[in-house]
C-alpha cells in the first residue's frame, strides 16, 4: 500500500465532498444545532409545558357526596379544581379528557368518618395523560390532608397528643453530587445522538464515494488510474471517517456547551436537583470521542462495504436506511432498566460504547470495562476495512448488473 497514493485519493475525496452542500449539511449544521435544540429547546419547552398543565384548574367530576356536605365543601374550596355535576360516563368523558378525574364518595361518608368508621375513596383518572395526573396528585394530597385533619380531631376528643398521628419523620437525603444526578437523568440519551449522528454523519459520503460514483459513470475512470484498489479503498474509507469523526466532534463539542449555556441561562441554582447541573468538561468530552472513534472506523467501513454493492444513490440508500435500525436498537437498549455496564455487555458492539459513554458523562471512569470496549471496537472496526477492501477488490460487486 502506497500512503502517497492513498493521501492523494483522500485529498480528491475531501475536496469533492467539500464542493457538496448535503455533505456539509450532514457533517457540520446537523451536529451543531442538534444539541442546542434538543437541551436548551426542548428543555425549555417542557418546562413551559410542564408548568401550565400545572397551574391549569383541572375539571374534577364528583361522584355520590350528596349526604357529607363537609367533604363536598372542602372539595369545592380547593383552587386548582373545578367540580362538573355527576354522569354514568364518567369513565369515557376521562379517557376523551372532556374532563381530568372523577371521585367517588361512599354513601354516609361524613358519618362514617364521626364515628370512628374506615371508608374507600375511588378516584379515577387517565393513566399517561399528564394533565389527568395532575389532577391525581391534587386529590390524593386533599385526601391525605383531609385524613390527617380528621385524625387530629378524633386524637384531641380523647385528650391525646397530635404527635401520634406522626410518632417519628424520615428525612431524604441525596448523596450524589448535583452533576452524577444530572447526568444519571440525560447520560442516556447524549451518547445515543452522539452515535447516531457518527452514523448520519457518514452515511452519505460513503453512498456518493460508491454509488454515486457508479451512477454518474466515474467509477471506471478511477479504477483505470495508476493506483492499487487497496490504496482507493483506503483514501476513500478515510474520507467517510473524517466525516464521522467531524460529526462526533461537533456533536461532543454542542453538547458540552449546550449544557453551559442551558446551566448558565435557565438559572439553575447550584446544588439543585436539576439534570441542568451536569456539566460535562474537557476530559469527559476527549473520553466520550475517544469511545467513539473506534465506532466511528466501524460504521465508515460497515457503509462502504454495503454501499459498494449499490448500483445507484436510491438504491445505496435503501441498502443503508435499515443499518439506521441496527444501531438504534442497541443504543436504545442502554435506556432500559437492568442493562448495565459489565464485562458480558463490554464485548457487544455499540450497546457497550453506548453504556460506557453514560457512565463518562455522568462522571464516572469504568477504566477496565474502558479500555476492554475500546479493544473489542477496534477489533470490530479492523474487521469492517478488511470486509471492504475485499469488497473493493471483486469485480462482480464493483460492476454488479
Amino acid at each position: 500500500m502506497s500512503l502517497r497514493s492513498v493521501l492523494i485519493v483522500y485529498r480528491k475525496e475531501m475536496l469533492d465532498s467539500l464542493r457538496d452542500r448535503r455533505t456539509i449539511i450532514s457533517m457540520v449544521v446537523i451536529p451543531i444545532l442538534v444539541f442546542p435544540l434538543l437541551v436548551v429547546g426542548m428543555g425549555y419547552l417542557a418546562d413551559t409545558m410542564f408548568s401550565k398543565a400545572r397551574q391549569e384548574v383541572s375539571q374534577v367530576m364528583l361522584l355520590g357526596g350528596e349526604d357529607s356536605p363537609r367533604v363536598t365543601a372542602a372539595l369545592k374550596a380547593l383552587t386548582k379544581v373545578e367540580i362538573v355535576p355527576p354522569s354514568p360516563d364518567y369513565a369515557e368523558q376521562i379517557s376523551n379528557k372532556l374532563i381530568r378525574a372523577a371521585v367517588q364518595i361512599p354513601p354516609g361518608f361524613d358519618s362514617a368518618l364521626d364515628r370512628g368508621q374506615s371508608e374507600k375513596i375511588a378516584v379515577y383518572y387517565y393513566e399517561g395523560e399528564i394533565k389527568s395526573s395532575f389532577a391525581k396528585e391534587t386529590l390524593q394530597t386533599f385526601f391525605a390532608d383531609y385524613r390527617d385533619q380528621t385524625v387530629k380531631v378524633h386524637l384531641a376528643a380523647h385528650d391525646l397528643p397530635p404527635s401520634l398521628l406522626e410518632p417519628f419523620k424520615v428525612e431524604e437525603k441525596n448523596v450524589a453530587p448535583p452533576e452524577k444526578v444530572g447526568g444519571n437523568a440525560l447520560g442516556g440519551i447524549i451518547p445515543y445522538f452522539v452515535i447516531i449522528l457518527c452514523l448520519t454523519g457518514a452515511m452519505y459520503p460513503a453512498m456518493d464515494m460508491t454509488a454515486g460514483e457508479k451512477e454518474r459513470g466515474t467509477m471506471e475512470t478511477i479504477l483505470c488510474s495508476p493506483v492499487s484498489r487497496t490504496d482507493l479503498v483506503v483514501g476513500k474509507f478515510l474520507m467517510v471517517l473524517t466525516a464521522s469523526l467531524a460529526t462526533a466532534v461537533f456533536s461532543v463539542t454542542s453538547m458540552a456547551l449546550s449544557f453551559l449555556l442551558a446551566k448558565r441561562y435557565m438559572n439553575v441554582a447550584p446544588g439543585a436537583d436539576s439534570p441542568f447541573q451536569m456539566t460535562i468538561g474537557l476530559k469527559g468530552v476527549f473520553a466520550v470521542f475517544f469511545m467513539v472513534l473506534p465506532l466511528s472506523v466501524l460504521f465508515s467501513a460497515m457503509m462502504l462495504a454495503i454501499a459498494l454493492f449499490a448500483k445507484s444513490f436510491r438504491e445505496a440508500q435503501s441498502y443503508l436506511s435499515p443499518l439506521t435500525f441496527v444501531v438504534i436498537m442497541p443504543a436504545v437498549a442502554s435506556f432500559l432498566p437492568g442493562i448495565e455496564l459489565n464485562a458480558r455487555t463490554a464485548l457487544i458492539p455499540i450497546l457497550s460504547t453506548s453504556l460506557v459513554s453514560k457512565e463518562i458523562v455522568g462522571g464516572t471512569y469504568h477504566w477496565g470495562y474502558i479500555a476492554l470496549i475500546f479493544a473489542a471496537s477496534c477489533v470490530y472496526a479492523s474487521i469492517g476495512i478488511a470486509a471492504a477492501v475485499h469488497l473493493f477488490n471483486r469485480e462482480d460487486v464493483l460492476f454488479r448488473v
